[in-house]
């Protein structure tokens, strides 16, 4: 059976990112050690040729979603940062702004702990790590600026604050996935990163920094 005409009319581009966005929607639902690339064809309505056809195999498919979910999580970011009147505040919209983008993505999570996943792709590997240990270097080039501006305090281990900072969010998401209903991410993101702030500001008892 032929596909529909309009799908027919789709550009290689948009079928490709078509193929992400039900990957990342099938592996919200199933886990992504489930999901097959028959799945993401049934989805959409097309065949596993037609799949293949944009993508060489199914871990160029996982590759190609890594690089979506990079893409647009780091231009989250980097707006919430520039809108920031200030490190700390620029610290705080990125925060809030990476637990809504994960919110809103439920699969993420569950690619970057999937063994099976990582162990069947270097590159993908390569790439969640380069992410993290760039955003970590994101966050401690933040807090460095706080502490120069006076917003922190002056001994902060701006290093170990900004591994607590990821820490926090890899918490949440992690504590969300498991418990599911139990646990709404947004709303235990607004209680814990108030408590991080607290824990960095410069102490009122000893005085302005000089």
């Amino acid at each position: 059976m032929s596909e529909e005409p309009a799908r027919k009319r789709l550009g290689a581009d948009e079928r490709r990112e078509e193929i992400i966005r039900v990957t990342l929607e099938l592996a919200a639902r199933q886990g992504v050690d489930d999901v097959t690339t028959q799945d993401m064809a049934n989805a959409m309505g097309l065949t596993q040729g037609a799949v293949f056809r944009h993508f060489p195999s199914k871990d160029a498919i996982w590759l190609a979603t890594m690089q979506w979910v990079r893409d647009r999580l780091m231009s989250v970011l980097g707006r919430a940062a520039a809108a920031g009147s200030d490190p700390l505040d620029a610290l705080q919209r990125m925060f809030y702004a990476h637990i809504d983008f994960i919110a809103g993505h439920p699969a993420i999570p569950r690619m970057l702990m999937s063994e099976h996943l990582h162990g069947r792709s270097t590159v993908l590997r390569k790439m969640v790590t380069e992410i993290m240990l760039g955003f970590e270097q994101k966050i401690a080039g933040l807090l460095e600026a706080a502490k120069a501006q006076g917003l922190a305090h002056a001994s902060l281990d701006t290093h170990a604050a900004a591994t607590l900072y990821l820490g926090m969010i890899q918490g949440l998401v992690l504590q969300a996935s498991i418990l599911r209903d139990q646990r709404d991410l947004r709303a235990e993101a607004a209680r814990t990163f108030p408590i991080f702030m607290h824990a960095i500001r410069p102490n009122p008892a000893q005085g302005a920094p000089q």
